[in-house]
């Protein structure tokens, strides 16, 4: 298989090549893999020693057996063994075990880290970029003034990242 597809390496078809059926499953294959994918879990060693079809799992650090050398892909587990596919910058997978995405920023997998520039729920703005921080009250003459002021700080700042509503 000289060539391949320029991000996940799926073999390409060829004018007048002989089984071409093979190269378009095993493509197939590895894009259900690898589309919207999920890992039963992140960060094993060892394969599992009986893997059902389609089931998945990000590889770890130290791989052996089967999965020697292919450190940190996405091992599948199909009707004709393991297939890899080697993540790409921007690379989501769903992990089974801990109930979180794992995201491949291009040099590792980040698991429960997705960026985003704000996060809405119902059409609604909730949580926004970070503001600057609010003093701690410190006592003195007037400490309830300095109470509601730290509290007024507290709601204005709950509001703009629209987690309670304006009054």
């Amino acid at each position: 298989m000289t060539d391949m597809s320029a991000r996940f390496s799926l073999p390409l078809l060829q004018p007048g090549q002989a089984q071409k059926e093979m190269f378009h499953n095993e493509a197939l294959v590895l894009i259900d893999a690898a589309l919207h994918g999920v890992a039963q879990a992140m960060g094993d060693n060892v394969p599992p020693a009986s893997p059902a079809a389609g089931q998945c799992w990000i590889v770890g650090d130290a791989p052996v057996d089967a999965w020697a050398g292919m450190a940190h892909r996405l091992a599948a587990w199909t009707a004709g063994g393991w297939r890899f596919v080697a993540p790409v910058a921007g690379m989501t997978i769903w992990l089974m075990d801990a109930g979180l995405w794992a995201l491949h920023d291009g040099t590792g997998w980040r698991p429960g880290i997705l960026p985003a520039s704000a996060l809405h729920v119902a059409g609604r703005q909730v949580v926004g970029a970070q503001q600057s921080a609010i003093a701690d009250p410190d006592g003195g003459a007037s400490i309830d003034g300095q109470a509601r002021s730290a509290i007024r700080d507290i709601l204005v700042a709950l509001r703009s990242h629209g987690l309670i509503a304006t009054v």
